[in-house]
């Protein structure tokens, strides 16, 4: 048993860009693909990873810093610094739920796929750290490790569930078919995006409100073009952070590289998922007859859409100005500024591309999980003190990405109930916009089959 929680952690401690293509490269072979294609496969995988993690590279070292600065001109302050999910995942690896996680989570989706209770089969173990992070945080809250299991449990179930709801979304606005998304923030907040979508729609006047970067294209030329816009963008933040000419230009041009290299990087994902993908449907459907699956993958595949992209962009600064709004709020948004994409992904495809409602709901989803996070603040430090990288006693923790997701924050203070006011505005609140999604989902699928 130590042997396999060994090698376990082992892979885990490789990181998504080395251990995703390696168990793709399993995955495709025990599919019955030629070990020439599955090296192919998982080699794209790799590229694609990497060049996700260099653009965010970019991005963090050069427009977190010019939002810090843009914070400070503007005179907020808050003393605690956002580390991201680049921060929070390699702790929650370390956590001693983790190596569980994994065959847990798997466990579940075998059950809930034999009771037909999903139909995503997922082969995406890396972002199992999202289970995982729940259920320490759990056993944290109650010092209970039974329960941080049943907590990765939960979480991995209704992950699931995500993935069948948000399936058509992923298949007619994004073009993956076959393809759910059921790990991350995307899958967290998409829900919220749903219970935005049918208020709007109820609005008249702002119901017909449309801001599609393909609309302002050919309304206002190459001024919309997605480089300019990121050209802009770029000039803007520079500019708020106080910047020098020559720092704003280079900014503007870094923010143009990224709009335009992010959907590049995403085609090397993509490129090596699919095959895998349609052969795994193709052979699950031969096998069970009359059934329709879908294989669940990192929602990174729906980071090179264009309005995902401008969206990612403009939210750098609305973050800033929606921190310094939540009350209380202790914390700096800066880890995961340049992996908002992941917050407001599936609420575009959801929106149709409508760049005003995605605005909207990207603005709820950012307070809310800022006001979550720091809430979470005082598990999240003693999980990151767990896994030794604190350097500081005195130094506390805290990230937007899982610890601010509403589900964590449920089922920890439903199990550790510490607010009860808070866990009941937020838990009325999500189950609201979740039974929204149950009777939405089902009109979508119908639209699917006709």
């Amino acid at each position: 048993m130590d042997i396999i929680l060994g090698l376990v952690q082992y892979f885990v401690d490789l990181g998504a860009a080395v251990m995703l293509p390696i168990v793709i490269f399993i995955v495709a072979i025990c599919l019955g693909q030629s070990v020439g294609k599955a090296i192919k496969s998982g080699i794209s995988i790799g590229i694609g990873f990497i060049g996700i993690g260099l653009v965010i590279s970019l991005m963090l070292n050069n427009l977190a810093p010019a939002a810090q600065a843009m914070s400070a001109n503007f005179g907020i302050s808050m003393n605690l610094i956002d580390i991201g999910w680049p921060g929070s995942s390699p702790m929650t690896w370390a956590s001693r739920i983790a190596l569980v996680a994994i065959p847990v989570a798997i466990i579940v989706n075998l059950i809930m796929l034999a009771l037909k209770l999903t139909r995503v089969v997922n082969i995406d173990i890396w972002n199992i750290w999202h289970f995982a992070f729940t259920g320490a945080i759990v056993d944290i809250a109650t010092g209970s490790y039974a329960l941080g299991i049943a907590a990765v449990a939960i979480h991995a179930a209704f992950a699931y569930k995500l993935g069948d709801w948000f399936a058509p979304t992923v298949e007619k606005y994004f073009g993956l078919e076959g393809i759910a998304m059921p790990h991350g923030t995307t899958g967290w907040f998409a829900p919220i995006s749903v219970f935005v979508d049918g208020i709007l729609d109820r609005i008249p006047g702002i119901r017909d409100i449309d801001f599609n970067p393909t609309h302002l294209q050919k309304r206002f030329g190459l001024l919309c073009d997605p480089a300019i816009m990121g050209a802009i963008m770029g000039v803007i933040i520079g500019i708020l952070a106080g910047y020098d000419v020559r720092g704003v230009l280079t900014l503007g041009i870094q923010m143009a590289a990224v709009i335009v290299l992010m959907p590049v990087v995403v085609k090397y994902i993509m490129g090596g998922l699919m095959p895998i993908s349609e052969v795994a449907r193709t052979k699950l459907q031969k096998k069970f007859k009359n059934s329709k699956f879908y294989i669940g993958l990192d929602c990174a595949l729906l980071l090179g859409d264009p309005v995902v992209v401008t969206a990612s962009l403009l939210f750098i600064p609305i973050t800033i100005i929606i921190a310094a709004l939540v009350p209380g709020n202790q914390i700096l948004p800066f880890g995961d500024l340049p992996t908002i994409g992941f917050f407001i992904a599936m609420a575009v495809g959801v929106h149709g591309g409508n760049l005003f409602r995605t605005l909207i709901t990207g603005s709820i989803v950012m307070f809310l999980a800022i006001w979550i996070s720091n809430q979470m603040i005082g598990l999240h430090t003693i999980l990151a003190a767990n896994a030794g990288q604190l350097t500081n006693a005195t130094a506390q923790v805290a990230s937007l990405d899982q610890g601010g997701s509403p589900l964590t924050y449920i089922i920890t203070q439903i199990l550790h109930t510490t607010n009860i006011m808070g866990l009941a505005s937020i838990g009325i609140f999500y189950i609201i916009c979740v039974v929204c999604t149950i009777i939405w989902s089902k009109k979508q699928y119908a639209s699917l089959d006709k």
